[in-house]
């Protein structure tokens, strides 16, 4: 019987058919041992954080594949802000930001130069310091570095998430208009935040476009960066901890401030990792760490974020070769994952990345493993977007992927049964005993 689960999430993993390698996927075409090893001993499947078709961001993958419905989810801007350390106040909105090269068109547009500008610290320090802090009559905002030219904003005040994005992400676009959602434009904390985000938008390029530092770069020939770009406004919810909402302590083992936030906005613990340049290292480093920790934890997620790192390059060769080198990490600890007999391995991805064209991430499902005691073993030998199709869990999406990971824990509830006021998907539940007499208080009132 399977007592604790350590999912391995290859971050991105899911791709499409290219002609360099002979029309397979780059996990068709790389060398996999460890987990076609994997696969043969166990269920194999499909999964999908949503809807077949829809290309999700890692954060709305993850929080559907932890358990949650995609409806509740908070926005990356409050999650990276939890990652990085930045307090948020209760009502606060948080929106990603970063550093962009523009040009005024005639008509008073801002054209996307460059979107991904690449200077040392010490040249980044005063650009965020003078775009640092605005304060208009009813909303405070102020620019949080993260690492490189990326930030986040955090808006106190009257204000709401619900506004538009600025980043275009192509160059030669013009920088996008913040506008209120459709569905709030009635709502005057949303109408607020629109106003309030495109006075500091305009104000920083003003401020931007005059800085010393900016005037030396064009001296020099160089772009300046003299806008900044918004994306993914946030703002935190209530929401039940991951350890009350399924029964199961749980620690995730990831790099990347997303990760660290997500985790911390479910109340699960993290250990934070760092990437080098041997993908397959750190992810045998990371899981040992996960194996070591199996006796204060019961749900261990293990993330690398190579995959989807490769997928961005657009080179399917490449990708193979992160997918190959990832197998070898693997491989180092596989046997004593296998051997474990209360151990359940599960290992999928977030998402599909596609290694050529010109999507972001794309909507095809993603191969899935249930390994472990107890677990259907079906005829799939080998671990790719194909052959998993085969397998005995069939399509799996959304938040099923945690029920099969209680169910296979031996913890699924009966359906009907109610031995706590909410409805929860584990058993036993945290109830609380039924007593003949309340017990007697103490001179403390405890």
């Amino acid at each position: 019987m399977a007592k604790k689960c350590i999912l391995i999430l290859l971050d991105g993993l899911g791709d499409r058919s290219f002609e360099e390698l002979d029309d397979l996927t780059p996990l068709q075409a790389a060398r996999t041992p460890a987990l076609d090893q994997l696969a043969r001993k166990g269920a194999n499947g499909l999964y999908h954080a949503a809807s077949l078709g829809q290309a999700l961001p890692s954060e709305n993958a993850h929080f559907s594949l932890f358990g949650y419905d995609l409806d509740a989810f908070p926005g990356r801007g409050a999650l990276e802000a939890l990652g990085a350390g930045i307090p948020l106040a209760p009502g606060t909105v948080a929106i990603l930001a970063h550093f962009v090269s523009v040009t005024e068109s005639p008509e008073g547009t801002l054209l996307l130069v460059d979107g991904k500008p690449d200077l040392p610290d010490d040249e980044l320090k005063p650009l965020f310091q003078a775009v640092e802090q605005f304060t208009n009559e009813s909303t405070r905002i102020r620019l949080h570095p993260t690492h490189g030219f990326r930030g986040i904003l955090t808006l106190d005040g009257h204000v709401a998430p619900f506004v538009t994005d600025s980043d275009p992400f192509k160059k030669g676009r013009p920088l996008t208009a913040i506008q209120t959602w459709q569905a709030f434009a009635d709502d005057p904390a949303s109408v607020n935040t629109e106003s309030a985000l495109k006075a500091y938008l305009k104000w920083a390029y003003h401020t931007l476009s005059d800085h010393p530092r900016n005037r030396k770069r064009r001296e020099k020939g160089r772009l300046p960066l003299n806008a900044l770009v918004t994306q993914r406004a946030g703002q935190l919810k209530a929401i039940s901890a991951f350890e009350h909402a399924y029964g199961l302590r749980g620690l995730s083992i990831s790099s990347g401030l997303i990760y660290h936030g997500l985790a911390a906005y479910l109340k699960m613990d993290v250990r934070k990792a760092t990437d080098s340049d041997d993908p397959g290292h750190d992810l045998a480093e990371r899981l040992e760490m996960a194996m070591a920790s199996l006796a204060d934890y019961d749900f261990i997620h293990v993330h690398t974020k190579m995959p989807d790192v490769a997928g961005h390059t657009k080179n399917p060769l490449f990708k193979k070769q992160v997918i190959e080198a990832l197998d070898e990490g693997i491989q180092k600890v596989l046997e004593r994952l296998i051997s474990d007999p209360e151990l359940l391995v599960v290992v999928t991805a977030d998402h599909s990345t596609p290694s050529g064209g010109p999507l972001i991430h794309s909507g095809e499902a993603v191969p899935l493993i249930f390994c472990g005691p107890g677990v259907r073993r079906d005829a799939v030998g080998n671990y790719d977007e194909i052959s998993a199709a085969g397998g005995a869990l069939g399509q799996v999406r959304g938040k099923e992927l945690m029920y099969l990971i209680v169910n296979h824990l031996d913890r699924a509830k009966l359906h009907g049964l109610m031995d706590t006021p909410i409805d929860q998907p584990y058993w036993p539940g945290r109830a609380q005993p039924f007593r003949l007499r309340e017990p007697e208080k103490t001179k403390d009132g405890i």
